[in-house]
């Protein structure tokens, strides 16, 4: 693990102003999602050398996976290219992009300076105004290759739709292994398009419910070990280093010291998660410099699955205070809480955007699950965007536009679990590649 947070922590990029981009309108609509995507020639970035102009065939196709996935472009097929670009410095033809219904035309080289860096250059045109609209370059090494293409992609998404992207992320999630009637959890970690899959925790015990830190540096996750007591701990990327936040041999929270999913405040120093006490579920809030515990609420209800709000402000959090399951906020110090579900069913899993003002949750009706977003005041209407057999564990991308989400589809040998992706319209649904059963996904923000 240490070494695969050395090999990220390599990437030093370099933004260098190619030429200056003109004022063009090409913009991709995206207020209330869009129908049409938008249609955007992306070539093969050439090379000095048979070498280099292999890893620009590799970038491309990254690049062109990114924004086909998002669901908001439609990269033309290459096949109808008719203009050969083996200079990016000199202007296209226009009319020959034109004529192919190419609305944005991406061109890109790829170089190796004399350290042995990796240098992509890159050029984002609107072939209808036939002006520039970016000119960057990265620089890295070698076999960051892949995360570079990630950040072209990630340039081009917020140049061409105002908003961040989300390509340069890293997803960790729970790997399931079945050996006959034996099931393992553990820990694993990938790319944001399935790419570079790893290990973080072996199978000698079970863990679940992953969650990142504002910083990608650590996770927390619920665990299993040594009794039947789930506990949470806190996982250090780059060290390694794992610990409980609860001190097994000390005294208890509780009577069967149950400690559930906790979540990072924005602040990175302090968690909010649900513990049992006297029998029910209370969530508090811990300091992790000082292992300071606060209770945030006492109710004779089970108080569970809180998530800050991205000032950190807030905390919406499930109860079933007033009989099912639903969704309240509250004061990040515990006063003030607010009802803000107000359908039928049971509401569970509910995160705060990153933008602050929605909540997604997951929604019970019988034997149905349903993922939906409301407003995070309680105001207007619930949205579903996927229903199904079975739903659980929603996470926002950095940017607020898409959400992951466990999705289990029955079959002869019980529940196949995976994870999905699904953005704010309901219409771009797809499957994230992942090496067998996977659940509980939590998405990083973006990296440095």
């Amino acid at each position: 693990m240490r070494v695969m947070f050395a090999r990220l922590a390599a990437l030093a990029a370099v933004f260098v102003l190619v030429l200056p981009a003109a004022r063009a309108q090409l913009v991709v609509d995206i207020t209330e999602g869009t129908i049409d995507p938008l249609p955007i020639a992306i070539i093969d970035f050439v090379g000095d050398d048979p070498r280099a102009a292999e890893t620009g065939r590799d970038i491309s196709r990254v690049i062109t996976a990114n924004l086909r996935n998002s669901g908001l472009f439609a990269p033309v097929s290459p096949d109808a290219f008719i203009e050969n670009i083996e200079n990016i410095d000199l202007r296209p033809r226009f009319a020959d992009w034109r004529v192919i219904n190419a609305s944005a035309l991406l061109v890109g080289k790829v170089t190796v300076d004399s350290d042995g860096r990796l240098v992509v250059a890159f050029r984002l045109w609107d072939t209808a105004a036939e002006q520039q609209m970016m000119g960057l370059q990265y620089v890295s090494v070698q076999e960051n290759w892949r995360r570079l293409a990630h950040k072209v992609s990630d340039a081009v998404y917020e140049r061409l739709t105002g908003e961040s992207g989300y390509f340069d992320t890293r997803i960790v999630y729970v790997s399931e292994n079945r050996t006959g009637t034996e099931v393992t959890r553990q820990l694993a970690i990938m790319d944001q398009d399935g790419a570079n899959p790893s290990s973080l925790t072996d199978r000698s015990y079970m863990a679940l419910l992953p969650n990142y830190s504002p910083n990608a540096q650590q996770i927390s996750y619920v665990s299993f070990r040594g009794d039947s007591y789930a506990q949470t701990y806190v996982y250090d990327l780059r060290t390694g280093q794992q610990e409980a936040l609860f001190d097994p041999n000390a005294p208890r929270l509780s009577d069967s010291g149950q400690s559930l999913s906790a979540r990072f405040h924005p602040n990175g120093r302090d968690l909010v998660l649900a513990a049992e006490r006297r029998g029910r579920h209370d969530i508090y809030r811990i300091d992790l410099r000082t292992r300071q515990l606060r209770q945030l609420t006492n109710t004779p209800s089970d108080d569970t699955e809180p998530s800050f709000s991205p000032d950190g402000s807030q905390v919406v959090f499930a109860s079933n205070r007033g009989g099912q399951p639903q969704l309240y906020t509250m004061n990040a110090d515990g006063s003030n809480p607010q009802r803000v579900s107000f359908g039928q069913g049971r509401y569970n899993s509910p995160v705060w955007s990153p933008r602050g003002d929605q909540i997604a949750f997951v929604k019970q009706q019988g034997s149905r699950f349903s993922l939906g977003v409301l407003a995070a005041d309680g105001s207007g209407r619930e949205r579903i965007l996927y229903e199904g057999y079975f739903v659980d564990t929603p996470a926002w991308s950095p940017n607020g536009r898409v959400l992951l989400f466990t999705r289990g589809d029955f079959n002869r040998e019980g529940t196949d679990y995976s994870i999905w992706a699904v953005d704010l319209t309901g219409r771009n649904l797809r499957r994230l590649p992942t090496q067998g059963a996977a659940s509980d996904p939590a998405w990083s923000p973006l990296l440095d």
